[in-house]
């Protein structure tokens, strides 16, 4: 007797794919969350290492590192500063002329420094972002991180109103008190050079406490040539609190390129500081939901909601502002 084999029909083949797709269509979103909380996770995790960094070099020095370098843009930054305390002793000895000028030595970005500065730092590289090198600039990294220069701007001064804003003290120093410059432009002018910038500050100066003062928070690396991230470089290694978590409002590149092209994969920003709008930085991330990782001068790390309170978020960036000490957000 003759056994009968019957296949599948077009129609229920074309069911059976139909439902597969529909199937992908469920779990996909569901595995590409799950994808961002590993990476969100990471990123937490990079600032918790980052956080114990800091406090083994306040362990050493008495003092965070400064911000920026005493000459401003070009001579080291935090980032320099902390390698050693990130089990990269070997790279940061690479490293010359860290808190120099250009009569004591070499910038970021010239010499030995690019073996240093063309480096990809993990602990400071967050997986949800895009890693990128700015070409232009000898293929020196952007990472994803930055340190708490206060309430305000880069110049660490009160801005202008309605209403004024007083600047109430930060963590880490940058250009505090200048209006425009980034330091000493070449040898002759650094023999000269007045202003001293990126003093070191202790924690026994972060009077509002070290649980509710920002320590380190997220921020993006800029694409093609914009420098967001590019935090070798003074003009880049920080940000302040007067602009909200993935704020609209435009960063101020002073001293850099601002790459006003790629909007909106760019973040909306100015070239230069003006009187309202003087030199500053946002925390910026590509999370979704678009809220920042930020950690706080105990060392605690937290996520911080696009949706924040603003005046929350603002007395965040302050160290001596004598805020509430319950911020609920």
């Amino acid at each position: 007797m003759r056994s009968i084999q019957r296949g599948f029909t077009l129609v229920e083949l074309l069911v059976v794919i139909a439902i597969i797709g529909v199937l992908v269509a469920l779990l996909l979103p569901a595995v590409q969350a799950a994808r961002e909380a590993a990476r969100r996770t990471q990123c937490g995790n990079n600032l918790k290492q980052s956080a114990i960094a800091m406090h083994n070099y306040h362990d050493v020095h008495n003092k965070l590192p400064g911000g920026v370098g005493a000459y401003g843009c070009c001579w080291g930054t935090w980032q320099v500063r902390l390698l050693p305390f990130l089990e990269n002793a070997n790279i940061s000895q690479r490293y010359l002329n860290s808190d120099g000028n250009d009569a004591t030595g070499l910038r970021y970005g010239a010499g030995t420094n690019l073996d240093v500065t063309r480096l990809r730092i993990a602990v400071w590289t967050c997986p949800s972002d895009q890693a990128q090198a700015v070409i232009n600039l000898n293929r020196i990294t952007n990472h994803n991180y930055g340190v708490n220069y206060g309430n305000t701007s880069f110049f660490q001064t009160s801005l202008p109103g309605p209403p004024v804003i007083p600047f109430l003290g930060a963590p880490f120093m940058a250009y505090t008190g200048s209006t425009s410059d980034d330091g000493p432009v070449n040898a002759a002018q650094a023999a000269t050079w007045v202003p001293r910038y990126g003093r070191p500050i202790g924690l026994n100066e972060i009077l509002d406490g070290t649980s509710n003062t920002l320590m380190m928070a997220e921020v993006i690396q800029g694409k093609g040539r914009d420098l967001r991230g590019f935090s070798w470089w003074g003009g880049a290694s920080g940000f302040v609190t007067y602009l909200a978590p993935n704020s609209t409002e435009p960063d101020v590149i002073t001293g850099g390129w601002c790459n006003l092209d790629n909007l909106p994969i760019n973040p909306p920003c100015i070239p230069n500081s003006t009187t309202s709008r003087p030199r500053m930085m946002g925390s910026r991330s590509l999370h979704a939901g678009r809220g920042v990782q930020v950690n706080f001068c105990d060392g605690h790390v937290a996520y911080i909601p696009k949706t924040i309170n603003y005046a929350v978020w603002n007395a965040m960036g302050t160290s001596q502002g004598s805020e509430p000490s319950a911020l609920d957000f």
